[in-house]
């Protein structure tokens, strides 16, 4: 089978034999896939599809001893998140490691060249095509602890910890803002409530503080450690889980569902997230109970709420962003 993305159709044109490598945060391509090799990706749809292919995969956050004959980075979109990749990989696994990195060049993989050499990793470029580049270098001990990357922020009365490559890192995004201003009143006062692609935990944590049961869940592993940790900045109960949208979460039903669900995959439009959480949230709710999401304007939500819940209504709209709520019938099963 041919490579389906830029980055791996350069790859599949290099000499390297890279059958025993550790591929690090890669893009879904079934070629490389079949090339065999253990994955590591915070990514959970990423991490299942290997798993199904009868492959090895880990979280950087429950990684086994790793020690593959070579590594591969795919530098991600998140810059500062490809530096943390690269000093994890760096305090764990050994000096001398041979270490890939590829990336398309206007994701800024040029400028691995300056950040290798600050760490005081040599460099060489390998090839380009594809409008991507390959990078080659070795891993050594470097006196930067990864856990370096992680920065906690005031909003809304609480302390939030951030890692670069998780939603609104660093700040609180305005979506979120508004939609908290909606949610002191519509809210039930107990019952459990599922916070869908909880980014910070900024709404785990202020659902929490409230006293409701909190569900937290994200597909990207660095929003679950996130969030795992802003509860416990805050002293705050959560359970929180990694799973892409609703596939490993248990059969439970919530009072409610709130979310500000992602709609780009890197720099694509990619509705399929919040048409998964649309579609599939009638049947996670209790009777009477309901979805609230924030979203810009101009998605196309209204259509897919209209079709799962057959109504609803918008509780907020400052022409930037929506704030929507549905209610599952009560009587439906």
């Amino acid at each position: 089978m041919s490579a389906e993305t830029p980055v791996c159709q350069l790859l599949e044109r290099q000499s390297t034999d890279y059958r025993g490598w550790l591929w690090v945060a890669p893009p879904r391509d079934r070629w490389l896939e079949e090339e065999g090799g253990r994955l590591l990706s915070a990514d959970r749809a990423a991490l299942s599809a290997w798993r199904e292919r009868g492959g090895e995969a880990s979280s950087p956050f429950a990684a086994d001893e790793l020690a593959p004959e070579g590594v591969m980075l795919f530098w991600p979109k998140a810059h500062a998140q490809g530096e943390w990749w690269l000093l994890w990989l760096c305090s764990r696994l050994a000096p001398g490691t041979p270490l890939h990195v590829v990336g398309e060049n206007q994701g800024g993989i040029k400028r691995v060249l300056k950040v290798l050499a600050a760490l005081g990793l040599g460099c060489r470029k390998v090839d380009s095509a594809r409008r991507c580049s390959l990078f080659a270098s070795r891993l050594d001990r470097v006196d930067i602890d990864p856990n370096a990357a992680w920065t906690t922020f005031e909003a809304e009365g609480l302390a939030l910890v951030s890692h670069p490559g998780v939603f609104g890192h660093g700040k609180l995004d305005d979506g979120t803002r508004l939609l908290l201003a909606q949610l002191d009143s519509c809210l039930p006062r107990q019952g459990a409530v599922l916070d869908m692609g909880c980014g910070d935990g900024i709404l785990a944590a202020w659902l929490s503080r409230r006293g409701l049961s909190i569900t937290a869940v994200d597909v990207n592993g660095f929003a679950v450690e996130a969030t795992r940790r802003t509860l416990a900045a805050n002293d705050l109960a959560g359970e929180v889980c990694h799973s892409d949208v609703y596939a490993g979460l248990a059969a439970q039903r919530f009072a409610a569902i709130v979310s500000n669900p992602p709609f780009h995959q890197e720099r694509a439009l990619d509705y399929g997230p919040a048409g998964r959480l649309i579609a599939g949230a009638p049947e996670r709710l209790e009777p009477g109970g309901q979805l609230i999401l924030v979203a810009n304007a101009f998605l196309p939500y209204p259509d897919l709420l209209e079709r799962a819940f057959g109504g609803f209504e918008i509780l907020a709209d400052d022409r930037r962003y929506r704030v929507y709520r549905a209610v599952k019938r009560r009587g439906s099963s």
